[in-house]
């Protein structure tokens, strides 16, 4: 059985901007997946050829097999896309936007799914609203929708909790999580860390066009062998500790350990520098941790 996204050697370039440099990769039916990466890094520019809206100068791209350019209408089909940018018809209602979206599909007496979709995204009682009078997480909300509305087996969601509120992200992922457990497949860019953490099995990270690391979530946050102890003191933090400060706020101190072992030797440095430790936490290094040295070395 072929994967849900064949990606094979795709390059793509705009003027003198390498946006993608052979990207190689393969996600299983089922998964959900991260794509990660800092602004500029491809990561639009590969959903937009996934979704045909741009061509790759070179390389090939298959949805569910079928081939992205060849077999256009199949490959659409078998998928559904969250854009970032908040792109809505101003003329009709909410409702009415996702009948129409339907219908781009070929999909009549679609309203049980319909309302399925809008009971999870808590859209009910703005069916009958026109977009132009939604908030701007309300019409995030009808995006949603609308990649939803042809139960595609493939979802792609691009940076989709931007901008919204907690209780959307939470109704979002719970509805999502079902997706998923159902068999869709998703593939998910976002630049809340904890999010991909939280929800992605398996993570790429681009940066600059190319795929600089790409394994389970698990594994990548063992990559990172350090942990972190956040410290209050009464008092000014020795000097000698200095080097190890990751961060300093009204928190405390963030110092940066290589194992437990140093944890003690670093207490007691600061305790015989005449600081009283007033707070103090172990932290395990987290995926934003991970991101931030795997974009350092590459």
């Amino acid at each position: 059985m072929s994967a849900a996204i064949e990606i094979r050697e795709v390059h793509k370039r705009f003027g003198s901007v390498q946006a993608l440099s052979g990207i190689e990769l393969d996600i299983p039916r089922g998964e959900f997946f991260g794509l990660l990466g800092p602004n500029g890094a491809g990561k639009t520019t590969l959903i937009s050829i996934l979704a045909g809206l741009a061509s790759a100068d070179s390389g090939s791209i298959r949805v569910m097999g079928h081939d992205v350019r060849e077999q256009y209408r199949a490959a659409r089909r078998s998928l559904g896309v969250v854009p970032q940018e908040l792109v809505f018809d101003p003329f009709f209602s909410v409702r009415e936007t996702l009948r129409i979206q339907s219908g781009y599909f070929g999909l009549r007496n679609n309203d049980a799914w319909i309302d399925e979709i809008m009971l999870n995204l808590d859209l009910v009682s703005k069916a009958d609203v026109n977009m132009r009078a939604l908030s701007g997480g309300m019409k995030r909300r009808v995006l949603v929708a609308q990649a939803l509305v042809h139960k595609p087996p493939v979802i792609v969601l691009d940076e989709p909790t931007a901008g919204v509120d907690v209780e959307l992200r939470q109704a979002l992922w719970q509805f999502i999580r079902r997706l998923n457990g159902d068999g869709h497949t998703i593939v998910l860019t976002t630049h809340y860390l904890e999010e991909a953490e939280m929800l992605c099995q398996r993570i790429a990270m681009l940066k600059q066009g190319r795929i600089v690391a790409l394994d389970s979530t698990s594994n990548l946050l063992r990559r990172v062998h350090h942990l972190f102890l956040r410290v209050r003191v009464a008092g000014v933090l020795p000097e000698a500790l200095r080097p190890l400060e990751h961060a300093s706020n009204a928190a405390g101190h963030v110092l940066r350990l290589k194992g437990y072992d140093e944890v003690e030797p670093t207490l007691a440095r600061i305790r015989e520098a005449g600081c009283r430790i007033e707070e103090l936490e172990l932290m395990q290094p987290d995926l934003e941790d991970v991101f931030v040295e795997v974009m350092q070395r590459s």
